[in-house]
């Protein structure tokens, strides 16, 4: 990747988290720490990878994503409005009633987005169902999904990723967002992530691995895989990435956000300190 855009996309990056902390702060409301850990692949993923046209939310050409990580409907948000695709004062609307920005991506109301989203799993399924319309359109649209590490619990995503196998949609792609796993040991499955790409590469799925907050590597590791079958990149990832007080605590998602805590939050991405006692955040961000 060209050093010009690798440094147009860390600075994109950075003002995408600021917003997704303001937007959240605006709104009073959660889903800070998913949001953050996706941020630097929203942003790889429409500056460098994506073929589509801001100017143009519907044009038949484009890639389509979907965001089966409804989580991160905050990130995906902040990415399309850094991208273009609507003004970024329509960020401080989030989830207010009648707002083109709902609690989760809703394809009928906000630019850009293709597919709504909420059902935990059901990106998969969507996805298999978009390859197989497009795969015999010339030029041959391609499809992302973004998936959360907790996703991989659904059965239905396994029954639609094999599916996806049996007809080598090469078209298709599947990122599952990896975050830290400290804060979920209660998980029962979880020894089934160390071996996940022996596992995709098992049914036929060609899979790789990279940091998903360094585009280089997201980028690398994508080029790498090869285009004649379905593919899988795992980007490992930490939850409150961005902010350190956050990733050290690996805060969960439940309790909404208050000016005060806001305010501080910005405060530390930004870099900015103000020579006071460290405020310890908690789990409840």
């Amino acid at each position: 990747m060209d050093a010009v855009v690798l440094a147009e996309l860390k600075a994109r990056a950075l003002n995408v988290r600021c917003d997704i902390v303001r937007m959240l702060g605006v709104a009073r409301t959660r889903h800070m720490a998913s949001s953050l850990s996706a941020a630097d692949i929203l942003v790889w993923l429409y500056g460098s990878v994506l073929s589509v046209r801001p100017s143009e939310p519907l044009w038949e050409e484009r890639d389509r994503f979907v965001l089966s990580k409804a989580s991160a409907s905050p990130a995906l948000y902040a990415a399309l409005a850094e991208r273009g695709f609507f003004d970024r004062d329509d960020l401080w609307g989030y989830r207010r009633l009648g707002s083109t920005l709902q609690a989760f991506a809703d394809s009928r109301r906000t630019p850009g987005v293709d597919v709504s989203c909420g059902a935990m799993g059901i990106g998969p399924g969507i996805s298999l169902g978009l390859a197989l319309t497009f795969r015999n359109r010339t030029p041959q649209p391609r499809v992302f999904c973004l998936m959360g590490i907790r996703e991989l619990q659904e059965g239905s995503v396994w029954e639609a990723l094999i599916a996806s196998a049996r007809h080598r949609l090469s078209n298709l792609t599947v990122i599952v967002d990896k975050s830290d796993f400290r804060s979920m040991s209660e998980s029962p499955n979880v020894w089934v992530l160390d071996s996940l790409a022996e596992k995709f590469n098992s049914f036929g799925w060609a899979a790789a691995c990279a940091d998903g907050h360094d585009m280089q590597s997201l980028n690398s590791a994508f080029e790498s895989l090869p285009d004649d079958c379905p593919r899988l990149l795992i980007a490992k990832t930490v939850r409150g990435k961005g902010i350190p007080s956050l990733e050290r605590e690996t805060p969960t998602d439940e309790v909404a956000l208050d000016s005060q805590t806001t305010d501080d939050l910005l405060k530390e991405l930004e870099g900015r300190n103000d020579g006071g006692t460290e405020k310890k955040f908690g789990r409840g961000i």
